[in-house]
């Protein structure tokens, strides 16, 4: 199959391209901007984009067009030409598949949140398909000749991610200028959100606070869009805040009794016993972290509704021991205790910590399973099988 690539620049780029080439696809590649500065509307209609799009379409005649992340200004075109357009979301929730385009025809839209898929479905949107995320075990496994054979782990308990505080709290701005009692309302929601693990609370309880939100941070909604009013401030001002919140207070309890190793772009985030190492390069060094690692954190943004996170994927592909809060999904791909260990609260996650470092064989046996079953069934080629098996 001939595949026009969408390049931009997202994380599993080169191995969804190796995988495609691996299982006999042609790839053209189609340059694509994609970046925080550039304007959502150009995602969702522009006349260059199109111009370019069908040039290429009109030139190469792929049979179809890939992407990861939906794009409506794409879809737009592939519709036009009729050609199917395939699209895997790694982000989630993500606001342009709240577009009006997403129901076109020409459309294949892979999600890798269940409980996203179910709300698409449940709308008769039949172009929303679920498909989890997956990992390049050759190429992960091929990493083992860096590792140090006389001290094989570096750290004890390691997370990568974001704090969400790279560019100052977005939360804070537009909390200072809510009204005080808006203020204490919103305060109450997020701490008992905080004590709740599978149940989201915020989106059904934002209505008595959002006209006071809009006129803290009036947002306008998306050209030929059908996000809820509330989309803008739960996804991209509370949860993100709620997930700091998160990350901060488990980190800092862990270190509260064991080293901790953070790999993040928040670099002046600091509590005793915590090391900060800053970024690492998604594909050449954070598997070495979590190859290196007795234990890899996985603590979900609170806007992943029930999806196993690219992170977890990365960590048992790597051949790394997985603790994670609980997903939902986990469940249907993976064995809790075999696979990965998942927590239910501060308290059990630090009685994990405890087990595990105390238990290298029986965590090491874990960290191999999980391993082996990403090898075996959720590799970047298993997708490419079955998202273009038409």
């Amino acid at each position: 199959m001939k595949i026009l690539f969408t390049d931009w620049v997202f994380y599993g780029k080169e191995d969804i391209k190796s995988a495609m080439i691996e299982e006999g696809h042609e790839v053209i590649l189609f340059p694509f901007e994609v970046s925080a500065s550039l304007i959502w509307e150009l995602l969702i209609q522009d006349p260059e984009t199109e111009r370019r799009l069908r040039s290429i379409l009109h030139e190469k005649v792929p049979d179809v067009v890939f992407s990861v992340n939906y794009f409506p200004v794409i879809s737009r075109v592939c519709q036009a030409e009729d050609i199917r357009y395939v699209s895997w979301s790694y982000d989630g929730p993500y606001i342009l598949l709240y577009s009006d385009t997403v129901s076109y025809p020409c459309n294949v839209i892979y999600v890798f949140d269940k409980e996203m898929y179910r709300e698409y479905h449940g709308a008769g949107i039949s172009t929303v398909r679920y498909m989890p995320l997956a990992a390049n075990t050759e190429r992960l496994d091929l990493m083992d000749e860096h590792l140090s054979l006389a001290a094989p782990f570096l750290y004890d308990v390691s997370f990568v991610g974001s704090l969400y505080l790279e560019k100052g709290s977005f939360f804070e701005q537009i909390e200072a200028a809510l009204p005080e009692r808006s203020r204490g309302y919103l305060k109450a929601l997020i701490a008992v959100q905080l004590k709740i693990q599978g149940y989201d609370m915020v989106q059904e309880m934002l209505d008595p606070i959002l006209d006071d939100l809009y006129k803290a941070y009036p947002v306008r909604p998306l050209s030929s869009g059908i996000q809820p009013k509330a989309f803008f401030y739960e996804h991209h001002v509370i949860k993100p805040w709620i997930t700091t919140i998160e990350r901060m207070g488990l980190l800092e309890a862990i270190a509260a009794r064991y080293p901790v190793d953070l790999f993040s772009h928040t670099k002046d985030f600091s509590v005793p016993s915590l090391c900060n190492h800053g970024a690492v390069d998604h594909f050449r060094e954070m598997p070495l972290v979590f190859k290196q690692s007795k234990i890899n954190l996985n603590i979900t943004m609170r806007s992943i509704k029930s999806g196993i996170p690219l992170r977890a994927f990365d960590i048992m592909g790597a051949g790394g021991f997985l603790l994670s809060n609980y997903q939902a999904d986990f469940m249907d791909l993976f064995l809790p205790g075999e696979d990965f260990v998942y927590y239910e609260s501060k308290e059990d996650l630090l009685l994990k910590v405890d087990h595990y470092l105390a238990h290298e064989d029986e965590r090491m046996a874990i960290a191999r399973n999980g391993h082996d079953k990403v090898a075996a069934r959720h590799t970047y080629r298993h997708r490419i099988r079955e998202m273009f098996a038409f």
